[in-house]
């Protein structure tokens, strides 16, 4: 079982049940703010953690339920795992450190990232171990995940299934290999480059450009890899069964999570945000370089490096015009997980905002392409809508008309943020079911707008 302490942390997240009402806009500010840390860090520190030989500690882990999730994972694979309000420390006992018994099933809740990476730890594992989710991950396509690891030398159980609840049996004769990555999905990377670590020799990857963080764990631990790189695709070369020491990390600000506030920001009067710490890794911040063309006013202070991640103070104010934008597709991967938010700033635009080549929205939490067209439309925007691009008619002087009731999205935090930002930068009346999705990612999203920016949802 869990932590009693993990479980329980869990639990107390999710304190929203009933729909939240949106019926007036935010008032003008002018603050500072801090926000949660990064999922997608928080989340990395605590798999390759779990394969360090020693403690490691995290200072600002993300306490969300998808992370929570991670930690309830690795304490059933006898990792164990002490966490408080200031920090966390798991003791690792190296790449091949778990100790469980049979039909263990872990959760990754709604976690893609965690599901899609817990898997190649376990290329090794000699009983056969479950992993499921909740009704989101469950829908997600697993198969992009399965294929490599199967070359690796791993059993999936039952033959020829895409989606979990699956199971995984590990062999003792893993081996490399050369894997093409041409979707650019960060998660399918990443999930090659940890099975790498496991098996003997060089597996060699050819990846499309995404985010690179793993890259950089990779670095900072000195696990022993070459990286080279040109216009689309890097050539990563992963040297195997090498362990590696404990290590601490202090994790910064979420750009995800920053998303929604600077949008907030942009789309408001007379107003001024500072955003507090966050990392804005040049392969995740395509929200800002969007953004700033559309003439948003944007900038970093107080930039440093940290174990490879770019992290700044950003600075945000209000902008008086926003221009349409043909969005170019070389951004896609770094704002992949922001542009149901980049949407809602088009819907206010001066033109025509025509979005490419993005049909991998509609892998993730749920169909967001298709969700995002729908909510435009709701409130009153014009789309063009493809299997991989969207058209977006921009009205600067836009009023939402009729109430706004949004439901049954499979309980995406961001398409639930989305609209919230929406009813509070653009006004109508607004009904926004599962406001408790929030707590997969960012848990303080509603304190913050109530306490912080003085938001009125009821």
């Amino acid at each position: 079982m869990p932590d009693r302490h993990i479980s329980g942390t869990l639990s107390n997240l999710i304190k929203i049940v009933k729909p939240i009402i949106i019926e007036n806009k935010i008032k003008s500010f002018s603050k500072v703010i801090n926000v949660d840390s990064d999922k997608s860090i928080s989340i990395r520190w605590v798999l390759f953690a779990s394969q360090a030989v020693g403690k490691s500690t995290a200072y600002n882990l993300l306490m969300s339920e998808d992370v929570l999730s991670a930690l309830a994972c690795l304490k059933k694979l006898g990792i164990k795992v002490i966490l408080n309000k200031n920090k966390c420390e798991i003791y690792g006992n190296g790449i091949n450190g778990f100790n469980y018994k049979k039909n263990i099933i872990l959760n990754a809740g709604n976690s893609g990232t965690l599901g899609r990476l817990i898997l190649p730890l376990l290329l090794k594992s000699p009983v056969k171990v479950k992993l499921l989710g909740d009704k989101s991950l469950s829908k997600r396509d697993f198969s992009r995940i399965i294929s490599p690891l199967e070359q690796f030398g791993a059993e999936f159980f039952p033959k020829n299934k895409k989606n979990i609840p699956l199971q995984i049996k590990g062999s003792n004769f893993i081996r490399p290999i050369n894997y093409l990555e041409n979707k650019g999905s960060a998660q399918c990377k990443s999930a090659v480059m940890l099975g790498a670590i496991h098996a003997p020799g060089i597996t060699k990857i050819k990846a499309k450009k995404s985010r690179n963080h793993t890259e950089n764990f990779f670095k900072n631990l000195n696990i022993p890899i070459k990286i080279k790189k040109n216009n689309k695709y890097d050539l990563i070369e992963v040297y195997g069964e090498k362990n590696f020491k404990s290590f601490n990390y202090k994790i910064p600000g979420d750009i995800s999570s920053s998303a929604f506030f600077i949008v907030l920001t942009i789309l408001l009067k007379n107003s001024n945000l500072i955003i507090k710490k966050i990392n804005v890794n040049p392969t995740r911040d395509g929200i800002i370089r969007i953004l700033r063309k559309m003439g948003a006013k944007i900038f970093y202070k107080n930039v440093q490096i940290y174990k490879g991640e770019k992290i700044a103070d950003i600075h945000v104010k209000s902008s008086k015009v926003i221009k349409p934008i043909n969005c170019p597709p070389s951004l896609n991967s770094a704002a992949i997980d922001e542009f149901l938010i980049i949407f809602l700033v088009a819907a206010k635009a001066k033109g025509v905002s025509y979005f490419k080549n993005i049909e991998e929205l509609n892998e993730k939490e749920s169909k967001r392409l298709n969700l995002g067209s729908k909510i435009l439309n709701l409130m009153g925007v014009k789309t063009q809508l493809t299997k991989s691009s969207i058209k977006i008619y921009g009205q600067p002087n836009l009023q939402i008309k009729k109430k706004c009731v949004i439901k049954n999205f499979l309980g995406d935090h961001r398409i639930m943020a989305m609209c919230t930002i929406a009813g509070l930068s653009i006004g109508g009346k607004w009904e926004i079911h599962n406001p408790e999705s929030i707590n997969t990612s960012f848990p303080s999203f509603f304190k913050i707008l109530k306490n912080k920016l003085g938001a009125e949802i009821n």
